[in-house]
């Protein structure tokens, strides 16, 4: 598995941007960025101002709350989906739970208390079907809120292009906001894994740790006997907020080697970075580091950033994961594991000026899943260099849908061999792929119509229990 020295990049979304300007727009009692916010006039019970940033059948949301009224400690904010097509997936800095088309959102502990005149930024990532309209009304504590909502202007999911990260530099936090970890001080905690830590095991609720914008150079696991735990960055965008080591296969061997093990089932991850930043040179090519060693059933990650070289990403066996409008880069099979996992609305770059495989999946037998990468855009540094991937075992499955595939790709030969297992015995398949990489030729196989009924994301992570992340 050779390498070279990386080439860093960077991605993020305008989603994200989008929210953060909104949030700083009412705290400042501006408008920002062109995004409309409507405060109310009136001096009792709430307001609210409600932003959206759309997709084709999906939205983030961010919904920034204000108590007109008496102090509060402890808060529910209720509202009602005026469009049966609309569903909460995945929120932050709230409990989000949804019955039929009313939603209600609860404090997280560090930010029950409202004062009077103060406010809150909470949000989610949502779908929808048919339209995406604005919910008329707002209840706090079930008072009504005065601020009437707004939306903004829909704007598309970006095309990422590639090009140098600089040093990520901190973006202020909301005032209104005391982050759970933030290396400043300004925090509970210092560090990422101190608050974690302090997470009791067996945890039964979503616990939610935020985390203020800033490099943390540390090695963070969510252990398996702490489930529900959410990491999510308060930055503008994924970038500011890096969690980042070095470790590699050398020293610790390939597994051991991640920035991040996340063991614990139904973890969440968004708005963050997650980085292996070990440099390979003439000495050290092929040497594996991971970013993000993933061991979590149900596991989320929702606008995150995952950075190295050989290896970046494991998804092992007792992963069931949905990735949605986050960005993965590498060098050679830097997504690999014989977990199941939708990649869904990604960016996915080889950043090798030779190019090399891009999955390595080692999916069991037994197993009728592997990776999907759904919708999402696959490019590289150099043209009909990279490849889709490659079996790490006999029977690894890989399915690139719907997705568009840039002059990377190496039309030809897409799909190569690995340890003695050639790719053709693999369960590799293509459907319905667009751009410049997607030619058809007898070294692609394509999935048909009727196969593809039964490889969609929901089926993928169905599972037993039935789990839909994206419904």
């Amino acid at each position: 598995m050779p390498g070279t020295p990386p080439v860093r990049t960077l991605y993020g979304t305008q989603t994200t941007r989008r929210a953060a300007a909104v949030a700083a727009a009412l705290v400042a009692g501006v408008l920002a960025a062109g995004v409309p916010v409507t405060q109310a006039s009136a001096a009792t019970g709430c307001a609210v101002a409600y932003t959206t940033s759309d997709w084709p059948g999906g939205f983030s949301a961010n919904v920034i709350i204000q108590n007109l009224g008496s102090a509060v400690d402890g808060w529910t904010l209720g509202f009602t989906f005026p469009d049966s097509g609309q569903k909460v997936t995945s929120g932050w800095s709230a409990t989000w739970t949804q019955s039929g088309q009313n939603v209600t959102a609860r404090n997280v502990d560090y930010n029950a208390a409202i004062a009077t005149g103060a406010s809150v930024s909470i949000g989610f990532n949502g779908a929808w079907s048919g339209s995406n309209p604005t919910p008329a009304s707002f209840a706090l504590n079930g008072v009504t809120c005065t601020g009437s909502a707004t939306t903004a202007t829909p704007t598309p999911t970006p095309t990422m292009s590639p090009t140098p990260t600089p040093t990520p530099t901190p973006t202020a936090t909301p005032t209104s906001v005391t982050p759970t970890v933030a290396a400043d001080g300004t925090g509970k905690y210092r560090t990422v894994q101190a608050a974690i830590d302090a997470v009791p095991t067996g945890n039964s609720s979503r616990k939610v740790i935020t985390i203020k914008p800033g490099t943390y150079r540390e090695i963070v696991t969510i252990p398996a006997n702490k489930p529900y735990i959410t990491l999510q960055g308060l930055g503008s965008s994924a970038r500011d907020v890096v969690i980042v080591n070095n470790h590699n296969a050398d020293v610790y061997g390939t597994f051991n080697s991640a920035t991040a093990f996340v063991n614990g089932h139904d973890a969440a991850l968004t708005n963050l970075t997650i980085s292996n930043d070990y440099v390979e040179n003439s000495t050290t090519v092929g040497q594996q580091a991971v970013a993000l060693n993933l061991n979590a059933d149900r596991a989320v990650l929702t606008n995150v950033r995952l950075l190295g070289d050989q290896d970046t990403f494991l998804v092992n066996a007792s992963a069931r994961a949905y990735m949605a409008r986050s960005y993965v880069e590498g060098t050679v099979d830097f997504i690999f594991g014989d977990g199941t996992i939708v990649i869904d609305d990604c960016d996915i770059y080889e950043k090798r000026s030779t190019g090399a495989p891009i999955t390595a999946a080692r999916t069991a037998a037994a197993k009728t899943y592997g990776f999907l990468i759904y919708r999402s855009r696959i490019t590289g540094a150099t043209n009909n260099t990279t490849q889709l991937g490659r079996p790490w075992g006999p029977n690894a499955q890989v399915l690139y849908r719907e997705s568009t595939l840039s002059s990377a790709i190496k039309t030809s030969q897409p799909w190569t061999d690995m340890s003695g297992n050639p790719w053709q015995n693999a369960r590799f398949f293509e459907y319905k792929n667009t751009g410049a990489g997607a030619t058809v030729n007898s070294n692609r196989p394509q999935m048909s119509d009727s196969q593809a009924a039964n490889y969609t994301p929901q089926k993928y992570l169905a599972g037993s229990d039935g789990w839909n992340p994206i419904s």
